[in-house]
């Protein structure tokens, strides 16, 4: 309270004297016990400095609670609220009934319970001793400082690789995912492309795949997912970096490897661009982990692909390949806009596997099972030498093992920070990534580091002017697109610059403005006139896109509640330039 404190102490004193004798005419509001475990048993209350003392009194009156659960003064902060303790700890429902009332009542400024913080522990997975790769503060990603920060909720990550196994410690936090290949040889599964990505096993007999050798089942994508998002605190086997992330699995390899025209195709699904053949992936992935790899140049079919993802906001991260060589020479890895990742063994140096160069961004553990098991990477895994058969785990080893360590701080980065850019995140892995431990010679910057990732994160959300309105644009165009609506008319208002105000009616089919009628003069519009003034909804989108990534000086954008499209947008590239500002309203919109 801004009164006098000695004052402000004596009141709330001779309040809680005189609501004892009450308690009984003047019972709790929403005193109703519930059976959730006790959270707290105090009360921060700041009230507002033109308080009346009697107003005071009357709220801490019915605050009170009986006479078996007295509410005591306990003591005024240095920000001039109060503290106030009953004898008995409340649920957080009791807590949150009590800090709506008190919320509601004219004396007070704010209110919040006074909850009780603990030190963070760790998952309870029975496997996380043996993943160092998290949590070795030396040799490891240093995970667990960053689980205080973020744990991956809200962010979505393609494994593009094999596909998956509902593996009972990874399926909970797996999306829909899409089989994209194209060639029933090298699928196994009896069909070409399909909206099922499990993975029926990739092995093959000696001489099948141009070798001497035969190969069992790898496995491989459900043993990447699970180092992503392997579900934590269930008191099973591993957790994921980001153990709160959602995985889509996206199949492109299969027996002998995948052909790169399926791998391009599977990048556009991932972030919910149409492929031709598939339906749309309904979660649009915001980091793509291409655990995967060929001795070639990069392609301009890749090249393009990854643009694309780019394009949607997407940050690609890629293994360097393991032939300890210049990774120079290998594809994606020698691709423009791309995260390429070294392997470290387990004593923080380079993975004797692991390649290497002037194209390698970062490095992060990868493993080395050769100086015994453990010292690889521990993920989930199935235990079919050909088809699927039961849950597993297993130590891996490899640059596709280091590469998910660096998608999964990715998604802890985008879960909070949503509108980070791909070249946010590079720079952001780059600038934090810390010394090698070991001799690690060609392998990026350095070792990356969870925790400072996630902070430098935080600190670009705080210095972003832009990240409320990214945010707004970001929900409302994920909720209009999850309406379908494709064929409708509405009415759009809009003013460029000085001119005048221009009302129209378009009508929209299959997403294309079909026909238009100036409603001044009411004639129909004619092509030319449509293709010049004529916009969809999803064009409004674009213009509220064009302006957060132009930064424009004033952006200003209101969005129906129910669909979700825009309404009432404004933009002033340059507040220095009269006339240079553009308006839209669109009202009216009617689904057909």
């Amino acid at each position: 309270m801004l009164i006098p404190r000695s004052l402000s102490v004596l009141a709330l004193m001779l309040a809680l004297n005189v609501s004892a004798s009450l308690a009984d005419t003047h019972p709790q509001p929403n005193a109703a016990r519930s059976d959730a475990e006790p959270e707290t048993d105090q009360m921060i209350v700041r009230f507002k400095p033109n308080a009346n003392i009697l107003g005071v009194d009357r709220v801490l009156t019915q605050l009170s609670g009986s006479q078996v659960d007295r509410l005591r003064y306990v003591r005024t902060t240095e920000q001039d609220s109060d503290v106030f303790k009953w004898e008995r700890r409340k649920s957080r429902k009791q807590m949150e009934n009590l800090t709506q009332w008190l919320k509601s009542q004219p004396e007070v400024e704010y209110a919040e319970p006074d909850y009780i913080m603990t030190t963070m522990t760790l998952p309870n997975d029975s496997e996380l001793a043996y993943q160092w790769s998290l949590l070795d503060t030396v040799t490891g990603i240093r995970a667990e400082p960053a689980w205080d920060l973020s744990t991956g909720a809200g962010s979505v990550v393609a494994v593009i690789d094999t596909g998956y196994r509902p593996h009972a410690d990874l399926v909970a936090n797996l999306l829909p995912g899409y089989d994209l290949i194209s060639t029933t040889s090298v699928a196994v599964d009896g069909n070409g492309r399909d909206a099922d990505a499990s993975d029926p096993g990739d092995y093959y007999a000696a001489g099948e795949c141009g070798g001497t050798t035969a190969r069992k089942s790898s496995w491989h994508g459900t043993h990447v997912a699970g180092t992503i998002a392997a579900v934590a605190n269930n008191g099973i086997g591993v957790a994921g970096v980001a153990y709160n992330a959602k995985v889509v699995p996206v199949r492109v390899l299969g027996k002998c490897g995948g052909y790169t025209s399926d791998i391009a195709d599977g990048m556009l699904w991932a972030v919910g661009n149409t492929v031709s053949g598939t339906t749309v992936n309904r979660n649009p992935a915001k980091v793509l982990n291409l655990s995967l790899g060929g001795q070639n140049a990069c392609g301009t079919t890749t090249q393009n692909a990854i643009n694309a993802a780019r394009a949607k906001g997407a940050t690609v991260v890629v293994a360097a390949g393991n032939n300890n060589a210049d990774a120079v020479s290998f594809s994606p890895a020698n691709c423009a806009g791309v995260i390429t990742v070294a392997a470290t063994a387990r004593d923080g140096g380079k993975a004797a596997y692991s390649n290497y160069g002037a194209n390698v961004d970062v490095a992060a553990p990868g493993g080395s099972s050769y100086n015994g098991a453990a010292e690889g990477i521990l993920s989930t895994l199935n235990s079919g030498l050909q088809q699927p058969e039961a849950d597993s785990y297993a130590f891996y080893q490899g640059t596709s093992m280091a590469t998910p360590h660096v998608a999964g701080i990715a998604a802890l980065m985008y879960s909070v920070y949503p509108t980070i850019t791909p070249d946010q995140v590079e720079s952001a892995l780059k600038s934090t990534a810390r010394a090698f431990p070991a001799t690690c010679t060609s392998c990026g910057v350095g070792l990356v580091d969870a925790e400072a990732a996630v902070n430098a994160a935080l600190v670009l959300k705080q210095n972003d002017p832009y990240f409320a309105l990214r945010a707004d644009w970001s929900a409302n165009k994920t909720l209009w697109a999850s309406k379908q609506i494709r064929n409708y008319t509405y009415v759009l208002e809009q003013q460029i610059g000085t001119g005048s105000v221009q009302r129209y009616k378009f009508t929209v089919q299959n997403g294309s403005v079909t026909s238009g009628v100036n409603l001044a003069t009411n004639r129909t519009l004619t092509s030319t006139q449509r293709k010049s003034v004529g916009k969809t909804i999803d064009q409004l989108f674009t213009l509220v896109d064009q302006a957060l990534n132009a930064k424009y000086s004033t952006i200003q954008a209101s969005y129906d509640a129910i669909l979700g499209y825009p309404t009432n947008l404004y933009f002033d590239p340059k507040s220095t330039v009269t006339g240079d500002q553009s308006s839209y309203k669109a009202s009216a919109l009617t689904p057909f």
